[in-house]
């Protein structure tokens, strides 16, 4: 629909086009007073409009008379219309919220005033001007809820009908009482009403065109007998309206949304102060486009975990909207939905066309090379590289699988992608064979997870989903670029290269240049890998008592002291228990042909310098107190030569900074890599 201006001596209109523009042969006609629905307006030689809603005097010289309010709107929309589409003026408007903009209004029928809330994908409307304080506008879809104990209108759809517009009438705060309909329509019924008002409207005719004259006045809105006549309580039954996802915001009292399951996550079970619970979500996609995430709890996941399955269309109602966690949710929705004991989700059976399969905005890989740290997006690209998949211990103690491999696109540009647990012997698995055969597969990747850690990298999480040679348009233009001669083009890595025979992303450095170059000085801490010789390993100090006690998926690791009655006390856990636990605090001086320094090692690194584990050491040293085999042990760790990989990161100790390198790694050294590695320095420096 578009739209022509039409000036006023007020203001100037701008009247929707329902009808295709066409020459007309009278350069003015005069509307009939009286016509206030489907008026024709003809300017010379330009269109012909139709317009439904607002009453008009003269065009093309004449005066237009001033538009007037649907009467009786506010109570007919507190009364639970949502069909009427009334004409209303904005009295106010006012930002509220401090994390999320909405805007309130102070809407007018010219005798009656209530409150309403604009849809955030109406908050353009603001911003831009296109609606202001004293403009008129149309109603096209809206609600009425309750909250906090009061009645709000939610604007979903609305249309600007005359900008500028003085306050029309007198209107006052709408209070709700038992019979708005008496209130409304003080003298009796609705004929007596409207006999009363068309009098008055040919009287006023009569005087002038330059009074007001009102349009025939409307009925309030009157609910369905069934609803009526048995209370409140039934009329909440009656079935929610489907809405689309953009629409949704916490004041709808009742809602409805149909739309296709495009993501489903594990179901994963949490401990907190609360107790132990479970939860599992899903990402939902509608017809419009909009997008957002469901969640479940405890008996809630009993009830929906096994009913919903990727790519099937369900009808969701009756559950509660919270601000979206950004931290954990990353579809572009402010809201998230919480499923609840009365929540409904129903199967639709016959295949909604209209719903896609899956949305995607997929990123060049040149542009991921600017992304933020731990933003989520959509790349697609050529594998060039598979990795086998390896054993990796996480933090908490448990083992899962990585693989590694590298996405090559147009833009000039590859990036290396980790594949974390089941992706590596799901779809990894099935690249190997495919890359291993001979063949480059087109790979696209729903919400993946950037990685600044030494170079920009993609890695999965649970919200991730790989498809393997898509049937999508920028899946097949990326294949006939690279049968076309895309394979033979360079690519430049923004993950930081592989070393020949070195660990991921390894960034050599000699010990002088840890401190030439101030690593550790910046808000990040640099990881690199230094080749040297421990030189000096300090005994006194080479392990602390620690808490056994796991708290939640991890062990506490506390420091815990002997009580008065011989126990191990933690002071975090404020427990006691028989045994503790021995973790190594190494702190050691290693040393190459530039320098040395001194490094601290952990409970892990600890044991792959020393070669034995704590307690071992802390009781040949402070039970047995053999200090033969414990001197023995230490000296022959002395003057062996690792590559330590290597945390160096600037650290307040009391009122002073300094910098901390801690062992992360260390690596007995491969002579065999290290002359491969030395050798490829050699062809570089010729080059």
């Amino acid at each position: 629909m578009w739209s022509a201006p039409i000036s006023t001596s007020k203001s100037t209109i701008s009247l929707p086009l329902s009808k295709p523009l066409r020459n007309c042969e009278r350069e003015r006609e005069r509307i009939p007073n009286s016509t206030s629905i489907e008026s024709h307006i003809y300017l010379n030689g330009i269109t012909t409009i139709s317009y439904a809603t607002v009453c008009l005097g003269f065009v093309c010289g004449a005066q237009i008379m001033p538009v007037h309010l649907t009467p009786n709107a506010i109570s007919t929309i507190t009364a639970g219309d949502v069909n009427s589409k009334p004409l209303v003026q904005v009295l106010d408007i006012k930002l509220i919220g401090n994390s999320q903009e909405r805007y309130r209004f102070l809407l007018s029928d010219a005798v009656s005033t209530q409150h309403a809330m604009l849809a955030t994908q109406l908050n353009d409307r603001v911003k831009t001007g296109r609606v202001k304080k004293g403009s008129v506008i149309q109603l096209i879809e809206y609600i009425c809820s309750p909250v906090q104990n009061r009645k709000i209108i939610v604007v979903l759809s609305m249309e600007t009908i005359m900008l500028d517009c003085d306050i029309i009438g007198n209107p006052k705060m709408f209070v709700e009482s038992d019979s708005t309909a008496q209130r409304t329509v003080p003298n009796g019924s609705l004929q007596q009403s409207a006999r009363v008002n068309n009098n008055h409207l040919r009287a006023q005719n009569t005087v002038s065109d330059q009074q007001n004259f009102p349009a025939t006045v409307q009925p309030p809105y009157q609910p369905p007998p069934n609803y009526r006549s048995r209370g409140p309580i039934l009329k909440n039954e009656a079935p929610a309206r489907i809405i689309p996802i953009a629409a949704l915001n916490p004041y709808q009292g009742r809602w409805a949304i149909k739309a296709r399951v495009t993501a489903k996550g594990d179901l994963r079970r949490y401990n907190n102060a609360r107790g132990d619970g479970k939860v599992f979500s899903f990402d939902l996609l509608d017809s419009d486009g909009g997008e957002i995430r469901v969640t479940c709890f405890n008996a809630v996941v009993d009830r929906f975990y096994d009913v919903i399955e990727v790519g099937k269309v369900y009808m969701i109602s009756k559950g509660s909207l919270k601000p979206a966690q950004k931290n954990f949710n990353h579809l572009k929705n402010e809201w998230e939905i919480f499923l609840e004991a009365t929540s409904t989700v129903d199967l639709c059976p016959d295949e909604d066309g209209s719903i896609p399969r899956q949305q995607f905005s997929f990123r060049p890989i040149s542009e991921i090379e600017n992304a933020d740290n731990n933003s989520i997006l959509d790349v697609i690209g050529i594998v060039i590289s598979v990795n086998p998949s390896v054993p990796i211990l996480r933090k908490n103690g448990m083992e899962t699988q990585r693989r590694i491999l590298s996405l090559k696109d147009w833009s000039g540009k590859s990036v290396e992608l980790t594949l974390w647990g089941d992706f590596c012997n799901r779809e990894g698995q099935r690249l190997q064979e495919m890359f291993d055969g001979g063949f480059c597969p087109v790979l696209a990747v729903k919400a993946g997870k950037i990685n600044d850690f030494s170079g920009k990298s993609i890695g999965t999480i649970s919200a991730t989903q790989l498809f393997i040679n898509p049937d999508f348009p920028e899946a097949l233009s990326l294949r006939e670029w690279f049968d076309s001669g895309g394979k033979n083009t360079a690519s430049f890595s923004i993950s930081r290269d592989v070393i020949p025979g070195g660990q991921k992303n390894e960034i050599r450095k000699t010990v002088s240049q840890i401190k030439d170059e101030g690593l550790g000085r910046s808000d990040k801490p640099d990881w690199v890998t230094v080749k040297a010789t421990i030189t000096f390993i300090k005994t006194d100090t080479f392990c602390y008592t620690a808490c056994p006690l796991t708290i939640g998926d991890r062990q506490c690791n506390k420091k815990v002291t002997r009580s008065p009655n011989r126990r191990w006390q933690c002071d975090r856990c404020n427990q006691e228990f028989v045994e503790c636990d021995y973790r190594y605090l190494l702190q050691a001086q290693i040393q190459d042909h530039t320098g040395l320094t001194w490094v601290t090692a952990f409970q892990e690194t600890g044991e792959e310098i020393l070669g034995c584990s704590a307690k071992e050491l802390y009781m040949l040293k402070y039970e047995e107190q053999d200090d033969a085999r414990f001197g023995d042990i230490i000296r022959t760790r002395i003057f062996n030569q690792f590559l330590f990989r290597l945390k160096i990161k600037e650290e307040m100790y009391g009122d002073e900074q300094r910098v901390k390198v801690t062992v992360v790694k260390a690596d007995k050294v491969n002579y065999s890599s290290e002359s491969r590695y030395t050798l490829d320095l050699i062809s570089k420096f010729f080059r």
